[in-house]
């Protein structure tokens, strides 16, 4: 059994409700920090499901937006998100993008490196259609550190059921996604005046059932995995979470999510 047998990337509703909700709260902060001029144009590589590309449009006024993504299923979902004129959003390979060198202002991708089979490839192409002195931007969670408290919460309770889920966790899988991993990436892509913070955001849930659901949908590596167990044995780690998690008096469930950011000169 591989990892990537779990990373289930179509269903555009799945992953709103597992990840997406999230990242529209880190997508502002983010931006705020980039401090863009506005009446640039914008690319953004692994749009998802649209949290950044609406966040770009509200917060930046780019004069153009190509927001792709290698996922038809989430390009449809991110039609149906943002219906902006502005943007325009294609089907690309991060690996392999069909625009042209020099051809736009910034190039910002979220929460999807990682998940690129040949991450440097992105990197080296998110700085070649930049063009010189232009901006390269991106974030990814803080697997290495915990930094997302429900999958670390996720994954204990289904390592202590199943040993062998141990070698399908973000922590063991991505564990360059630290400030000291991203910043040699990126200088690694040609890449200079490199920064990188951390972003952290809260994550509450009205209740358990708020907390589960999303890793019964597919959408993820976590929910890739949960979706494969038979029934007794998904239900035995919905009850071991269930032990496991505190919840508030009023019965939510408050945790924090924590990215790291990269900004730097192409």
């Amino acid at each position: 059994m591989t990892a990537e047998r779990h990373d289930a990337w179509q269903a555009g509703d799945s992953y709103d409700g597992y990840m997406g909700r999230w990242s529209r709260k880190v997508a502002p902060l983010f931006l705020q920090w980039l401090d863009c001029r506005s009446r640039l144009s914008w690319l953004e590589v692994g749009c998802g499901t649209g949290a950044l590309t609406a966040s770009i449009l509200d917060l930046c006024d780019p004069e153009s937006l190509i927001a792709t993504d290698a996922s038809e299923g989430f390009i449809r979902k991110a039609l149906v998100n943002v219906t902006d004129p502005r943007v325009e959003f294609r089907v690309e390979d991060a690996q392999a993008l069909g625009l042209p060198s020099a051809s736009c202002d910034v190039a910002a991708s979220a929460l999807v490196l990682n998940f690129v089979p040949d991450r440097m490839k992105a990197v080296r192409e998110m700085k070649r259609v930049v063009r010189p002195e232009g901006m390269v931007a991106f974030y990814v969670w803080d697997y290495p550190g915990g930094g997302i408290e429900f999958m670390r919460a996720f994954w204990t309770a289904a390592v202590a059921l199943d040993p062998g889920a141990r070698d399908l966790t973000e922590d063991r899988r991505f564990p360059f996604c630290t400030s000291d991993g991203l910043i040699e990436m990126a200088r690694e892509g040609g890449l200079r005046s490199i920064e990188c913070i951390p972003i952290e955001v809260p994550t509450i849930f009205r209740d358990f059932e708020d907390f589960w659901k999303p890793f019964t949908l597919g959408a993820g590596p976590a929910p890739g995995y949960c979706v494969s167990l038979e029934p007794d044995v998904r239900e035995r780690l919905r009850e071991k979470l269930h032990q496991t998690i505190s919840p508030e008096q009023d019965g939510s469930i408050r945790m924090k999510a924590r990215a790291w950011a990269v900004k730097a000169v192409a």
